[in-house]
């Protein structure tokens, strides 16, 4: 369940990050720092794709809020409650329609969160501001003296994964473009990861990629804003979860309960790892009326819906799930069309929050039993 506008330079697409993809699934691919790209002649705006860490006048910012007044009149609550009630349907008539061909492969996440490769983290500068990377290769070095002789399947045992040193799990997985990317990357014998998606349709096609490999991944279907659904996943078993333009999609109402049950399937000291849209990002802007469920709330012609978060709704979020703040910045991206010469001014959220290293849970909570 992926944010799907990537026609309008949204995620998905390379123009997102302002980074060269690459195919390499090695550790020694060297990717650029972000925010070091500084537009400091406004002549030279067309020189590249993307800007960073662009600032915005008080004119800009003044007029993005009277665009999203303008168009903020929410639609009848029985269309509201329509368009929630047949969100699986949405999304499995986008994934349905677009496959594996709409998003590409997100290798820059190995930049901005080197939890995810931590045997990497030497070789991938991280956002000004990010931190963990000492730690995640110290932990990478612990687990390779642990884990050192482990097989390479983890499917034995009393859930997926089991016999795994390392677990990620992403949350709104899609087609894999984050999860294949992982599986390349991390060499990690005792890595697994676990994807899920709201779309049994995107679930399906995980499972008939080619790189889908069952002694490494454990893809299913999952409703998260169902919180009383089980996981296949034992609770305080999670090194990472990973949401990228993911809580978004949920309705607002349903995120803190979301996040809470999530908090729980982390071990101590496991992060949880988000990227997805800011306040009066140019996907807000484009709005038009009567597309308004509630304050910053949206859907889009397909259907599926989409929210645009500020820094402290996030903090609000995750710690009121017991989570301590390692990282939360504003990615303000100026974004270049030069052949049409067009400029676009992106505004993206990226966090990272922690489970406090004395965090347990009871026993009765271990394969998610019941909510707080």
């Amino acid at each position: 369940m992926a944010a799907p506008h990537a026609v309008d330079g949204v995620e998905g697409s390379s123009s997102e990050t302002g980074l060269t993809l690459s195919d390499s699934s090695t550790c020694d691919v060297k990717r650029p720092q972000f925010g070091t790209r500084i537009l400091t002649d406004p002549r030279q705006v067309f020189q590249h794709n993307a800007w960073d860490n662009v600032e915005w006048t008080g004119e800009q910012e003044a007029a993005a809020k009277k665009k999203v007044l303008e168009n903020s009149l929410p639609l009848p609550p029985e269309k509201q409650e329509e368009y929630d009630s047949r969100a699986n349907e949405y999304w499995n008539g986008f994934y349905t329609i677009h496959e594996n061909r709409f998003f590409k492969d997100r290798h820059w996440l190995f930049t901005e969160f080197p939890e995810l490769a931590p045997q990497c983290s030497l070789n991938h500068e991280s956002h000004p501001g990010a931190s963990g990377a000492v730690e995640s290769q110290q932990n990478s070095q612990d687990r390779e003296q642990s884990g050192e002789h482990a097989a390479l399947s983890h499917t034995d045992g009393d859930f997926p994964g089991s016999s795994a040193t390392y677990r990620i799990l992403e949350v709104g997985c899609g087609v894999g473009n984050t999860v294949f990317p992982i599986l390349k990357t991390n060499n990690d014998p005792g890595l697994f990861v676990y994807c899920c998606d709201f779309s049994s349709t995107a679930v399906e096609l995980v499972k008939s990629n080619p790189e889908y490999d069952p002694g490494r991944c454990y893809a299913f279907v999952h409703d998260l804003s169902d919180v009383e659904a089980n996981y296949p996943i034992p609770d305080g078993t999670l090194d990472v979860i990973v949401l990228i333009f993911v809580l978004s999609a949920l309705h607002p109402k349903k995120m803190q309960a979301s996040i809470s049950r999530l908090a729980r399937l982390l071990k101590p000291g496991g992060v949880m790892l988000l990227r997805d849209y800011g306040r009066y990002d140019m996907a807000q802007l484009r709005f038009k009326k009567g597309r308004c469920l509630s304050e910053n709330f949206y859907v889009r012609g397909d259907g599926t819906q989409v929210y645009f978060f500020t820094q402290d709704e996030l903090h609000e979020l995750f710690t009121q799930a017991k989570l301590e703040k390692v990282q939360n910045l504003v990615d303000r991206r100026l974004q270049v069309n030069r052949g049409k010469q067009l400029t676009m001014y992106r505004v993206w959220i990226q966090c990272k929050y922690r489970q406090a290293p004395g965090f347990a849970i009871g026993p009765d909570k271990r394969f998610g039993a019941g909510v707080d």
